[in-house]
């Protein structure tokens, strides 16, 4: 095959990258671009399912260059008004090149390559260039998630059987609390974007599988699977402490957490909080005075 031509899961990845967006998203995305001087700008999560503007959008920044920060992504909050309706938005940044590198699976990182099998959008991106690593980017996000699904997989099953395995591995490995059954709500609600999704993936690195009606056998040598599980369990092993070190750098790093918190906490009981400037920037010491009052709040509430 000519590699000047795009294999077919990158034709199939970039009419999804290409997916509609609000035109305030779009907006909202190309100001982020700009202002960090990005190569491109993603838009996931249920916003992007549902079209709705409200609560919290999700956006991933990607910038040129090699990666600055060790424990990345930069995580950042951001409130700005687009076309008179305000919008709020959680920002994930990092460099272009270090997101290709983690969706390949060659870093120790469990999050990049199984949150981007799922759907996404190029919301923004500043050249032909940078859209075409883009979209071999997420291509190499989905071949990585299908070679786990089919090590952890059964021998034959459907899609689903596998997507199922491979993310009920990753929530596990990752240090958050999923409700049980979440893998299934994923594939319920993306079931137009996972359908013939698996087949590619497999078929763009050359994994051979048979394939009766809707069940497919991976035609794994058990040396293969073997080196997959041993690929796997160095980085499950990983998960949980990459995690927590995520966590604490976003505690005394994440920009707009003040603001974050505030609108989270008004929006879920009613309970405005002034953002003040030592709020702002020390967040986890005003913490205490915050929740007090929260409680208070919640006091007064049950006693009406």
């Amino acid at each position: 095959m000519d590699r000047s031509e795009p294999s077919r899961l990158e034709q199939r990845i970039e009419r999804q990258l290409d997916a509609d967006v609000e035109p305030q998203v779009a907006e909202f995305a190309r100001l982020l671009g700009a202002e960090a001087e990005a190569e491109a700008v993603l838009f996931y999560g249920s916003n992007l399912r549902t079209g709705s503007l409200d609560g919290v959008l999700d956006f991933y920044v990607l910038l040129p260059g090699p990666q600055k920060e060790r424990i990345w992504p930069r995580v950042s909050y951001h409130e700005r008004m687009v076309d008179g309706t305000e919008l709020r938005a959680k920002v994930a940044t990092m460099s272009l090149e270090t997101f290709a590198r983690a969706a390949s699976g060659e870093l120790r990182d469990t999050t990049i390559w199984a949150r981007f099998v799922q759907p996404s959008a190029l919301a923004w991106d500043r050249s032909a260039d940078a859209r075409r690593e883009v979209v071999a980017a997420i291509a190499a996000a989905a071949q990585t998630a299908a070679r786990l699904a089919v090590a952890l997989g059964p021998r034959s099953g459907t899609a689903a059987d596998y997507w199922r395995a491979l993310f009920r591995a990753t929530y596990k490995a990752e240090f958050r609390v999923e409700k049980t059954g979440r893998e299934n709500d994923i594939l319920s609600v993306n079931a137009e974007h996972f359908e013939g999704l698996l087949p590619l993936a497999l078929e763009a690195q050359g994994i051979l599988f048979d394939q009766n009606a809707d069940r497919l056998a991976p035609s794994l040598t058990a040396r293969q699977r073997a080196q997959i599980v041993s690929w796997w369990k160095r980085r499950q092993r990983l998960g949980k402490p990459l995690n927590v070190a995520r966590l604490v750098k976003a505690s005394t790093t994440f920009d707009g957490a003040a603001r974050y918190a505030a609108w989270k906490i008004e929006r879920h009981t009613g309970m405005p909080v002034e953002v003040t400037p030592f709020r702002e920037n020390h967040p986890l010491l005003a913490a205490p005075s915050v929740l007090w009052a929260l409680r208070s709040h919640r006091k007064g509430q049950r006693e009406k």
